[in-house]
């Protein structure tokens, strides 16, 4: 493997090589993080945090704390304010202990419960007013703390696997969430721009990069379809992706996040080298 260019800072997500995968602990994924030359380990559990600042490694993002599937309760129904912002307001307290950066954010499922389609729907107009109340809300704590709220945009097309898309999330469209986050008007509030998730719902990702720029936070990858990996089986072209991010100035971490379908450890060195721009 030729020395990186290392002009892109590149991350591993942890869920997928923990609970997907080889479901390798905390210390192989770090191990094989420094191997390839990946700088961070995200999305973790707090508990693993203290293992990966061992080994040297950044922590590019925090999960924001909710219990379960922590992207269908959010912002977008005041029924879980209360509990999404005390949960968020600990995380980020708890970044600052550790040195994380940012905490993802969700606009949550779009049923008034969200366990339950039959529970009706919140609109679309309604769900983004109330992100933005509640993003405001907490965005007061994380400008005093120095940390970043990342919302996310997830696919509802694919619903063949429950973490290759989320059929009834209310945050689908890429535009209607980075308007969401200007209509915050925070420096602490941003997008996390998954490509992945883009391409399945949006498409034109490098354009799209060019007209979130304001707003992208935190970048995810994954090959489409399916969510595996950045190979030649997949619709993207991930090297022009990445030069765009350069070209926008963004100087975050690129997280891959694929679900791997074959050896793990070969998948994260390919998404590596395509990246590395």
């Amino acid at each position: 493997m030729a020395k990186p260019k290392g002009r892109i800072k590149q991350s591993i997500v942890h869920w997928c090589f923990n609970v997907a995968g080889d479901k390798w602990d905390t210390d192989r994924i770090c191990q094989v993080a420094k191997e390839i030359g990946y700088g961070s380990i995200e999305l973790a559990d707090r508990s693993e945090w203290p293992t990966i600042l061992k080994h040297g490694l950044a922590i590019a993002i925090a999960p924001n704390g909710m219990p379960g599937a922590m992207f269908m309760k959010g912002f977008n129904n005041p029924r879980y304010h209360d509990e999404v912002i005390a949960r968020t307001t600990e995380t980020i307290d708890a970044c600052v202990a550790a040195g994380v950066p940012k905490v993802i954010a969700f606009t949550g499922y779009k049923w008034h419960d969200a366990d339950d389609p039959a529970s009706g729907e919140i609109s679309a107009a309604e769900g983004a007013d109330n992100c933005v109340q509640g993003l405001k809300a907490i965005a007061v704590h994380a400008e005093k703390q120095g940390v970043t709220l990342c919302l996310e945009h997830l696919n509802t097309r694919d619903d063949s696997h429950p973490m290759k898309g989320h059929p009834g999330y209310q945050g689908d469209d890429v535009d209607y969430v980075a308007d969401i986050v200007r209509r915050v008007g925070s420096d602490r509030v941003k997008m996390l721009f998954d490509v992945y998730h883009v391409q399945v719902m949006n498409g034109d990702v490098i354009r799209r990069i060019k007209q979130c720029q304001d707003v992208i936070g935190h970048i995810h990858t994954a090959g489409v379809p399916g969510r595996g990996e950045l190979n030649a089986d997949q619709e993207v072209n991930f090297p022009p992706i990445m030069r765009q991010l350069l070209e926008i100035g963004y100087d975050g971490y690129v997280g891959q996040e694929f679900i791997p379908t074959q050896d793990p450890l070969a998948g994260l060195r390919q998404a590596f080298e395509l990246c590395d721009v």
